[in-house]
């Protein structure tokens, strides 16, 4: 009998001792909860591109895979020296290889039934693309390459990529911009709460987006990149949290 009360006895003691540590930690929690500040900093920039891609292709058909070839290869020397007359460099165009495929068309019977599929000839295809720094020139090369279509050259064009080859320091500078936004912002908040900043506690950076230059362009959860303008705006925020003094 004695035993069990003194089980009890002991049993009772621990629970009060585990009790009183769980209340002692939730009140730390809580007071440190009520001592930090967490803020939102914003660092954004806009920028030209410096590096511009512009991407097109031509095309060539006949029933002779051979004649295609030679035809072919007398639109690309039109399309390579076009290119070097208007200033491109040559290590600037790069011809991809050549795609061929067979083209048919349907047979129909007398009696206009289905019958099959025919031989009609072959067509190829050929991609070519232009990376340069110098993007005024390109830019307007692009909109000029109608002459080549009216020379009889069977060639489409695709709009002009705008790439800028110092991002990482601009996210250098804007990652600094936005800790510097989030302090001053926590430091105004202190201050008319009558309390001061003390360490930082906790940083995390949010989303590098880059989005066109004076447009409602929507941000992405994942991070965007704007490649259809020149005129682009590089945007970060840090998330800071502080304790108070």
């Amino acid at each position: 009998m004695k035993n069990s009360t003194w089980y009890t006895a002991a049993a009772v003691f621990l629970t009060v001792i585990v009790g009183a540590l769980i209340l002692g930690k939730a009140y730390n929690y809580k007071y440190d909860f009520q001592n930090v500040i967490a803020v939102t900093g914003l660092g954004e920039q806009e920028f030209v591109s410096d590096l511009i891609v512009w991407k097109g292709g031509f095309s060539q058909t006949s029933i002779d895979l051979q004649e295609a070839y030679r035809a072919l290869d007398r639109n690309r020397n039109t399309i390579r020296n076009y290119l070097l007359s208007k200033g491109v460099k040559e290590e600037e165009v790069i011809f991809s290889f050549v795609n061929v495929n067979k083209q048919t068309e349907p047979i129909y019977g007398a009696n206009g039934n289905y019958a099959g599929q025919r031989f009609s000839g072959y067509q190829l295809y050929q991609d070519f693309k232009i990376e340069s720094t110098d993007v005024a020139k390109i830019e307007t090369l692009s909109r000029e390459i109608s002459e080549l279509i009216a020379n009889g050259i069977a060639l489409e064009s695709f709009s002009p990529e705008y790439y800028y080859t110092k991002l990482s320091d601009l996210k250098l500078e804007l990652i600094t911009k936005a800790t510097e936004d989030a302090r001053m912002r926590a430091q105004a908040i202190a201050e008319k709460s009558g309390t001061k900043l003390g360490d930082l506690k906790e940083g995390r950076m949010g989303v590098f987006q880059i989005t066109a230059a004076n447009s409602n362009e929507e941000y992405s959860w994942g991070g965007s990149y704007n490649t259809a303008s020149k005129n682009k705006k590089a945007s970060i925020t840090m998330r800071l949290e502080y304790h108070l003094k």
